[in-house]
C-alpha cells in the first residue's frame, strides 16, 4: 500500500510540473496580453510602444514600472503599475494612466482577491460618477483619501479597507509618475 500511494504520488507530482511547465508561455503571453490592454484602456492617443519602452522608478523603498505614452517625439503621458498589500483579502495591483500635469486618465485593476460583490467593486466604482470617481483627479495636488478618513472620495460602500487600499496604490502611483516626470524634464 504504501508503495502504491508513493508510486501514485510521484506519478502525480511529476504530471503536475510537468503541465505546469509546459503552459508556462501560454501564461506569460496571458500576462503581457493583460498588461498591453491594462495600459491601452489607461493612458490613449499614443503611438508607441509603451510596453515595451518601460521603465523603473524607485520612490523611497520601492520600485514602480512606468510605461511612457508618446505621441511623436512628445511625452503625453504615462501608466504606472503600482500596489498595495493592505487589501481586505492581500494585495490589489492596478495601473494608472496620467497625463503631464500628473491628473488620473484611467485606470484598470490587474489582480485583487477582493470579497465578490464588495472589494472586488474597485474595478468600476472609482469611475463612477460624483465624489467616488478618481478620474480626473490629480492626486499631487490633493491626496485621495476615503471620506471615512476625512478624505475627498467616497469609498465602497461596506468595502472601506479594500477603498482605501485601492486609494493607497494610486497615490503612490502619482508619486512614481511625478518622479517619473521630474526626471524626463532633466
Amino acid at each position: 500500500m504504501v508503495i502504491v500511494l508513493t508510486v501514485t504520488t510521484m506519478a502525480a507530482g511529476f504530471l503536475l510540473g510537468f503541465v505546469y511547465r509546459s503552459t508556462a508561455e501560454a501564461r506569460d503571453k496571458a500576462a503581457n496580453d493583460k498588461l498591453v490592454a491594462a495600459v491601452s484602456t489607461v493612458v490613449s492617443g499614443f503611438d508607441n510602444d509603451p510596453v515595451a519602452e518601460c521603465t523603473t522608478v524607485s520612490v523611497g523603498n520601492r520600485q514602480y514600472t512606468v510605461y511612457p505614452a508618446r505621441k511623436g517625439d512628445a511625452l503625453t503621458g504615462c501608466a504606472v503599475e503600482s500596489s498595495s498589500d493592505k487589501g481586505f483579502s492581500g494585495r490589489i495591483t492596478i495601473v494608472v494612466g496620467f497625463d503631464r500635469e500628473g491628473n488620473i486618465l484611467g485606470y484598470d485593476v490587474t489582480s485583487h482577491a477582493e470579497t465578490p460583490g464588495l472589494g472586488a467593486k474597485m474595478g468600476e466604482w472609482f469611475r463612477g460618477e460624483g465624489p467616488r470617481s478618481v478620474v480626473g483627479r490629480n492626486p499631487k495636488a490633493a491626496p485621495l483619501r476615503v471620506s471615512k478618513d476625512g478624505g475627498n472620495v467616497d469609498g465602497i460602500t461596506a468595502a472601506t479597507i479594500s477603498s482605501r487600499a485601492f486609494l493607497e496604490a494610486v497615490n503612490s502611483a502619482a508619486e512614481a509618475a511625478d518622479t517619473y516626470y521630474s526626471q524626463f524634464t532633466k
